[in-house]
């Protein structure tokens, strides 16, 4: 009985390996997702027309190769070019469909960081420094600051 344990314990942990270092095969659903259609510009997952179906037949043509999903992705590369996927490559030009959009984003976070900061510093005093009026115009005329404080006296009876 321990011999039969053993042995099928050496199988397992031999064919294990081999099992996970396996690439999962592609299916269609998984790659068509990130492909689009030459002719209408749509993911091709929800694009119906003819060129559409071409691409389809394409990709069950190298699925059924075997291929994986990393594979038939370059292998759509070759045959229609890289506007094909739905993804921008991260190397080259196509670089910057990704560090734009970030840049931008990035940029407007300072802006409003910026004129959040501003809109919360106090008013610099004026040339007549505490005497300025409270928003950092020019001080008041006595006569008008004498009318205003004789107002708000009546105004808090």
């Amino acid at each position: 009985m321990s011999r039969a344990l053993l042995a099928a314990l050496i199988a397992v942990a031999l064919l294990a390996p081999a099992a996970a270092a396996a690439p999962p095969r592609a299916s269609l659903p998984d790659v068509e997702d990130e492909v689009m259609c030459l002719e209408c510009g749509t993911a091709l997952n929800i694009s119906n027309s003819p060129v559409a179906d071409e691409e389809r037949a394409f990709i069950r043509q190298l699925i059924d190769r075997g291929l994986t999903k990393d594979q038939v992705k370059a292998a759509l590369v070759r045959e229609y070019g890289p506007r094909i996927l739905a993804e921008p490559q991260n190397r080259g030009f196509s670089l910057t469909a990704w560090l734009v959009p970030i840049a931008a984003a990035l940029g407007a976070l300072a802006l409003v960081v910026g004129l959040a900061r501003r809109w919360r510093r106090p008013a610099p005093a004026g040339p007549g420094g505490a005497a300025d009026g409270a928003d950092g115009g020019p001080p008041l005329d006595p006569t008008d600051a004498r009318r205003l404080d004789a107002e708000l006296a009546a105004f808090d009876r």
